[in-house]
């Protein structure tokens, strides 16, 4: 069965690629960064300004939301999209992940996974077709297979396994998502930990089932870098041209400019609200914590040359003050400057892309974080 593209390749600088995806709500910009609504809702920011400050598309967790408020519910009331009133393109995660890391007493077999809720210890299956209806019942423009993701570092037999079960995983996702509206679109994991043959066997099996898009998953769970960007390098190159490539988790400023450059087009993190609501904010000259004492008298605006006003105009001095105040108006513009800073950059890398540039703009990037926050005088 011959899958529908809906992506355009609209150029590429090396391995960095831009183009557009095209979902039932809207149209993706690629590369493209996702925040994270965990339950429905972007952790201290509206959906308004989550929009204002460029974001396409915005991830939901399917584990979250078919414990509380429940898919069927959410449903009923027409869909994540009226639901949360972002009104725009959503890619939901398959929950597999959160199932993992939160569940209580999990256990995985070839028909799924059982466990236990981590909000009342309530008993629940998730198996590949559960996974695919909740996605439905959420109405997600992209959904994700259900997969095993292991942490690493691992024992190359648990990675293995865990592989192959997602593989046939995969094609339980697939044949439960064939009846879905057209326009909606379904997204392979691969997996494969840090063995490159393994990467390599899973994208291989997942081209071969055929999806709309291709997701690498299991990493950013805490191998170094460097482990990251080779296991990049070993699948990007097999991953369909024409279809795209979604790095998931990921990450920092760094890890997304490093990944573009070797081909992904599509990336989410909780980093920018997470690292807002703890005082610390992402600048075109590396990261500031706004928690340190240097910043109490300093009246300088974080970042003159932010897009987003609230960077541009509060002093540093005021920020300070409510992030040690524990002021939720803190948290807030930090979440609203960093998802600011997270869209600009990926801007910065569509426009450097189409314009044959990128490897300059990854250089000037890279010496402006160099130089860090530098103090007054």
């Amino acid at each position: 069965m011959t899958v529908a593209n809906h992506f355009r390749l609209l150029g590429q600088d090396g391995a960095a690629r831009t183009g557009v995806l095209t979902t039932p709500h809207g149209d993706v910009r690629t590369p493209a960064f996702m925040p994270v609504g965990t339950a429905g809702a972007m952790k201290g920011i509206h959906w308004r300004d989550v929009r204002d400050a460029g974001a396409d598309i915005v991830l939901g967790n399917t584990y979250h939301l078919m414990l509380r408020p429940g898919a069927e519910r959410i449903a009923a009331l027409g869909g994540l999209q009226t639901f949360t009133g972002w009104n725009g393109p959503m890619l939901t995660d398959s929950g597999g992940f959160q199932v993992m890391s939160l569940a209580q007493l999990r256990k995985v077999t070839e028909k799924g996974v059982t466990f236990r809720s981590h909000i009342d210890g309530s008993p629940l299956e998730l198996s590949p077709e559960r996974a695919i209806e909740v996605q439905r019942l959420l109405n997600s423009d992209i959904a994700m297979q259900l997969d095993e993701c292991v942490r690493l570092p691992a024992e190359r037999a648990d990675i293995d396994r865990a592989m192959q079960l997602s593989i046939r995983w995969a094609e339980r996702s697939k044949r439960a998502f064939e009846q879905s509206p057209p326009g909606y679109m379904l997204f392979g994991i691969v997996q494969g930990g840090d063995v490159p043959e393994l990467r390599r066997d899973s994208a291989r099996a997942l081209i071969d089932i055929g999806f709309h898009g291709y997701a690498i998953g299991g990493l950013a769970v805490g191998e170094p870098q460097a482990v990251m960007l080779a296991m990049i390098e070993e699948v990007a190159p097999i991953l369909p041209q024409d279809r795209p490539r979604y790095l998931m988790g990921v990450g920092t400023p760094d890890d997304i400019l490093e990944a573009v450059a070797r081909g992904i087009d599509m990336f989410d993190c909780v980093l920018p609200t997470r690292n807002g609501r703890h005082g610390h904010a992402f600048t075109r000259r590396g990261p500031v914590n706004l928690r340190n004492a240097r910043h109490a008298d300093d009246p300088r605006p974080l970042d003159k040359e932010s897009t987003w006003p609230p960077a541009r105009t509060y002093a540093r001095a005021y920020l300070h003050h409510l992030v040690k105040s524990n002021e939720t108006l803190g948290a807030m513009l930090l979440s609203e400057i960093n998802i600011a800073y997270f869209q600009s950059l990926v801007s910065d890398m569509r426009a450097a892309v189409a314009a044959g540039t990128f490897a300059g703009f990854q250089k000037r990037t890279k010496a402006e974080w160099a130089l860090g926050d530098i103090p007054p005088r």
